[in-house]
């Protein structure tokens, strides 16, 4: 079974309202030229800048003006939509990187909260502490669709293989995942991590990032990707605005698992690492 993905790479403009209609200009402009898709995807933190000084100020509220118009665009490109991500101010005050799904009709069938919030440090390169301002979710996120079982994360949770274990188990055979990699780790990990993960568990993976913007506080890798169950590159943009536009063939999830079948492997009792017994 094919399906139609597009991943929409556009540079983040200053308000949830800009965004929005940078989305719907990116998505009519495409739409005159190729058949609707399937599947569309959105980056992480799509509706305002990558900045911990801005979450709290464009936070939104679960059934708020953005969730109402992504809502919209899947109604209205009859796809699935990955609304990318949204800082969330949840029913406990607290604020969270969010991603909300929605099916053809519009309805919203999936929300994933990122659960491992960027934290890092590198000597020379990226500093950024998600977690000064952000409570991090603790859910793997699934959601049906007519081409099987997807899944959805976000950015730096693609850094942790027992999450994608756990879709795999749930039987997912694609996974999208919004991300603003940046200018120190997208170089380095960006492409690897994508294959990594696409070989390991033997599955389609789709991620899209912001496009770059130099003059930004956070500058965005960009290079959205697509990365094949045999942990082959299938497309890649650079770091200009586009679309990242491409066919999966959900079939040749299952002809890889049959040709290498890593799921006939399970452990069955604790392997322990140590000393070899003589």
């Amino acid at each position: 079974m094919k399906a139609s993905v597009w991943a929409v790479q556009m540079r983040t403009l200053a308000s949830p309202r800009e965004n929005l209609e940078k989305v719907r200009a990116m998505l009519e402009s495409a739409a005159a030229k190729d058949p609707a898709p399937d599947v569309i995807v959105l980056p992480e933190i799509f509706t305002c800048p990558y900045d911990n000084s801005c979450f709290p100020v464009f936070a939104q509220e679960e059934e708020g003006e953005v969730c109402r118009e992504l809502s919209k665009i899947a109604q209205d490109h009859h796809a699935y939509l990955v609304g990318g991500s949204v800082p969330e101010r949840g029913a406990d005050g607290r604020i969270y990187n969010t991603s909300y799904v929605y099916d053809r009709a519009g309805g919203r069938i999936a929300k994933h909260r990122k659960v491992h919030l960027f934290d890092i440090d590198v000597p020379g390169g990226q500093y950024f502490r998600e977690s000064d301002v952000l409570s991090p979710g603790d859910s793997v996120t699934v959601f049906d669709t007519e081409f099987g079982k997807m899944g959805v994360c976000i950015c730096f949770d693609i850094r942790f293989p027992e999450m994608f274990l756990e879709m795999r188990k749930m039987g997912v055979r694609m996974v999208f995942v919004p991300a603003a990699f940046n200018m120190t780790t997208g170089p380095a990990h960006w492409e690897v991590l994508f294959r990594s993960r696409a070989m390991d568990q033997q599955i389609y993976m789709l991620g899209c990032s912001p496009a770059r913007n130099a003059e930004a506080s956070y500058i965005a890798y960009g290079h959205s990707i697509l990365t094949d169950p045999w942990g082959r590159v299938v497309r890649e943009l650079d770091e200009r605005e586009g679309i990242l536009r491409a066919e999966v063939d959900l079939d040749y999830v299952d002809a890889v698992r049959q040709q290498i079948p890593l799921g006939s492997h399970g452990v069955s009792a604790p392997v322990h690492f140590g000393k070899s017994a003589l």
